[in-house]
């Protein structure tokens, strides 16, 4: 976030339409909006959110998350602002984060890789890297921890040194763990927090779970879009889908565990929706024979009984029994008669 991000500040501007000026300035803004409102790139502004510096609305109109006027108001006067929000939400890469905290960059990434330093973000570079992101706040803080301090300098033991030549990152692991938990607390619902769970295990281990398909549906439906990838099936598509699985059995069977605990809470809170039955057609009228009107016809399957006068020919045709409907309708009048 550049310094002078104050003097970028947008003002907000009424829009005349058929509602007016006064409803335009004060509907809730997109989080987009938001962002530009309170000069924040949106990387930024997502953080805030997660922290709680900035309040989300839910919209009526189902286009996700919105921001309350008077909430733009709130964190525009807040003191200190912009300077303040600024160094609350600031987000550093390895390199900076390393030069924040007077170790080398190898030294950091070991640090990360070691579980001690939680990445707060990440994305992916034009090779496909994994660039992580962390908050400057804490690496602040935990360089100033003097119980910290034999880990920021001197040798790192031999067991720690042997867990990480044979491949040790758990990166992956806190950022999901971290993720999870600015998931859980926007979720408005149980089926939104089971569908935060399953964000974070493989297809075929929900499908054994949700077994339900219309439950399942509904969870997918409700899962949150992935914060970095691509188009679904590119190599960045499958780099993301890499990095949001769990893959830790510890980690795995915590989620399986607690998606099904929520799976209970959800499905007491409501049932999944499911679509209406399909209403049932009523046969087609008889059309009525040519000729004139007739005398009613009282008849038995297989007898030919008429009462007033018969047709010309004298021959009175047999009464059939009425025949019973086939196909699907046929099949499912039968089973709820």
């Amino acid at each position: 976030m550049s310094g002078n991000s104050a003097t970028s500040v947008m003002r907000p501007t009424a829009v005349i339409g058929a509602a007016g000026p006064t409803a335009a300035i004060g509907a809730p803004l997109s989080q987009s909006r938001a962002a530009r409102e309170l000069g924040l790139k949106r990387r930024e502004f997502d953080l805030a959110v997660h922290l709680g510096y900035v309040r989300t609305i839910a919209d009526d109109g189902g286009g996700g998350l919105r921001v309350a006027r008077t909430e733009i108001d709130r964190v525009r006067s807040a003191d200190g602002f912009p300077e303040a929000l600024e160094t609350r939400i600031r987000i550093v890469g390895t390199a900076e984060g390393a030069a924040l905290m007077k170790v080398t960059g190898a030294r950091f990434t070991r640090l990360a890789r070691l579980g001690h330093l939680i990445p707060v973000s990440l994305y992916l570079n034009r090779y496909r890297a994994v660039i992580w992101l962390y908050r400057a706040e804490e690496l602040a803080r935990f360089a100033a921890d003097e119980e910290n301090a034999p880990l920021l300098s001197g040798r790192t033991p031999v067991d720690l040194r042997d867990r990480l030549d044979a491949g040790l990152d758990l990166r992956p692991r806190t950022w999901r763990e971290r993720h999870l938990g600015f998931l859980l607390d926007g979720a408005h619902d149980p089926w939104a927090r089971a569908a935060a769970l399953a964000s974070l295990l493989d297809p075929v281990q929900i499908a054994e779970l949700v077994r339900d398909p219309y439950e399942r549906a509904y969870v997918n439906r409700l899962r949150p879009a992935r914060p970095v990838g691509g188009t679904p099936g590119s190599p960045a598509d499958q780099v993301a889908a890499r990095i949001m699985t769990a893959d830790d059995p510890d980690e795995t069977a915590r989620l399986r565990s607690d998606l099904r605990q929520t799976l209970a809470e959800a499905r007491e809170h409501r049932s999944a929706p499911r679509p209406a039955a399909a209403p049932v057609a009523e046969p087609p009228p008889v059309p009525r024979p040519s000729g004139g009107p007739k005398r009613a016809v009282a008849c038995r399957p297989g007898r030919a009984e008429t009462v007033g006068p018969q047709p010309s020919s004298g021959t009175a045709r047999p009464c059939e029994a009425p025949r019973k409907p086939r196909g699907l309708l046929g099949r499912w009048r039968r089973r709820n008669h």
